[in-house]
């Protein structure tokens, strides 16, 4: 008893000082974010601010419009991309999950294969933009590299098998239920964690995304909020490095700093609501294969 009562202190001690170590960075992200820029270059980095400034805020919501349209790109494409992939996601790893399915061990070493290779930025490019022609188009957000990632359909193939009892899908299909019935009115709602989590993960995956659009959107109408922000950066380091022959201040760091608030708060906000699903479906999907 006292044995055990001494784990749990150690354990608790230790998940303590680990949350400290990851709050303690984005409370300081958020206090060099309405720092001032000379405050910052002079006497470094604080929790507190020592010289409150809402520059950098007002620099990037200078147009207010471009960052609310951006950020309605990006709440779109997050919503779109997510559902579509673990709709798909879903479909492939149940598939898989079957043990009665013809070519069951090449779909799956395609889905690992596809995993750890894949053709290079420049081939990818010319088959998007070539082919298919989605440059400038939603498509252009949403389906390159991040529509099914073969991580998660094993990920959810191990939940299928490991936690649904098989002879709950046998005695619904002696009742006369077809595949896609058994998979929607019984895998689904015996599924949710690993679905909350995989579902959790592609959000994450979709909101910070940049690269497609640096790759595939050249119309500013379509721009995310991770691409405004990455443009805006650059620009202001173009205008500092132009200013400082003109004796113009602009708050470059802080700056950086309002980026990375503007880009994590959303999601920071979303994840208390889907941490226990999130825990659960990484235990048991990663754990028990």
């Amino acid at each position: 008893m006292v044995e055990s009562k001494k784990m749990k202190i150690l354990a608790y001690s230790v998940m303590i000082v680990l949350s400290v170590i990851c709050v303690v960075p984005f409370l300081l992200m958020i206090s060099a974010s309405v720092t001032s820029e000379t405050s910052l270059l002079v006497q470094g980095y604080s929790f507190w601010p020592k010289e409150i400034s809402f520059g950098a805020y007002e620099y990037l919501f200078a147009d207010g419009v471009t960052i609310l349209r951006a950020y309605g790109i990006t709440i779109l494409v997050t919503f779109i991309g997510t559902s579509v992939s673990l709709v798909l996601t879903t479909l492939l790893a149940y598939s898989i999950s079957r043990k009665n399915l013809p070519g069951r061990n090449v779909i799956a070493f395609l889905v690992f294969f596809a995993m750890l290779f894949n053709g290079g930025i420049v081939p990818s490019y010319i088959m998007w933009n070539n082919f298919f022609h989605i440059k400038n188009t939603l498509f252009a957000l949403i389906v390159p590299n991040y529509l099914v990632f073969g991580f998660y359909v094993i990920m959810m193939r191990t939940y299928f098998t490991s936690n649904i009892p098989e002879e709950v899908l046998e005695s619904t299909r002696i009742d006369g239920a077809g595949e896609f019935t058994i998979l929607v009115k019984m895998v689904v709602p015996m599924a949710v964690p690993i679905l909350a989590t995989v579902g959790m993960m592609q959000a994450i995956t979709y909101w910070n995304e940049w690269q497609n659009g640096l790759y595939y959107v050249s119309d500013s109408k379509l721009y995310t909020i991770q691409l405004i922000l990455n443009k805006m950066i650059s620009n202001a380091d173009a205008i500092k490095t132009i200013a400082t022959n003109v004796s113009m201040e602009l708050p470059s760091v802080s700056i950086r700093m309002a980026v990375a608030v503007l880009g994590a708060l959303p999601i920071m906000c979303i994840f208390p609501f889907f941490q226990k699903y999130y825990v659960k479906g990484i235990t048991i999907g990663a754990v028990k294969g």
